[in-house]
């Protein structure tokens, strides 16, 4: 056994304070917030053994306090998934890639749906920048590659959850009209 003291028992106001605590450093989701809290009445409930009923009490008062930061608007999981969008589409990310990573977070697919771009034009340009990344398409070091190479590379943007048009495109583009879409992207 370590010599380290139990933690304290969360209280209702030490989780609320917690949930302020996380929030001041990191954009979160209702349900992100819930988990963050929970951990900690988890870590507790390893660390003192814990009765179960006890647990649950807390959980819910986790769930209470992450309710009570919706309605004060501290969390706003449309806004959260509009900025991660944006900042995920900047990334060379798809909207398969981004749809994930916000279902992970816990938005509702509506609020993905609402924040997704129905430009296909961000998806190319999402492209351009993982193609930029990987050195492949109109970025990579050889002038022509074999079919091969490009069927290599037709496969990773596949991979990536880019539309095989959109990845042709993207493979398919000059160096210059794909640096200027770039670029462009980050105004």
């Amino acid at each position: 056994m370590s010599d380290l003291p139990a933690p304290p028992t969360p209280t209702p106001a030490s989780l609320h304070e917690a949930a302020l605590n996380y929030l001041a450093r990191y954009a979160a989701t209702e349900a992100g917030l819930r988990t963050v809290l929970n951990r900690r009445i988890d870590r507790w409930a390893r660390a003192t053994r814990a009765a179960s009923e006890d647990v649950a009490a807390l959980k819910q008062h986790a769930r209470t306090v992450a309710a009570r930061c919706v309605s004060l608007g501290l969390v706003n999981d449309a806004d959260y998934a509009q900025s991660r969008v944006s900042g995920l589409l900047r990334a060379g990310r798809s909207r398969r890639a981004v749809s994930a990573r916000l279902a992970a977070k816990g938005v509702a697919e509506s609020l993905v749906r609402d924040a997704l771009p129905d430009d296909p034009e961000a998806e190319l340009d999402a492209a351009l920048v993982l193609a930029r990344k990987r050195r492949i398409g109109p970025f990579r070091r050889a002038e022509d590659a074999d079919p091969a190479e490009k069927r290599r590379e037709l496969a990773m943007l596949a991979r990536a959850g880019f539309p095989q048009a959109v990845a042709a495109r993207a493979l398919g583009m000059n160096t210059m009209e794909a640096e200027a879409r770039i670029l462009a992207l980050r105004r």
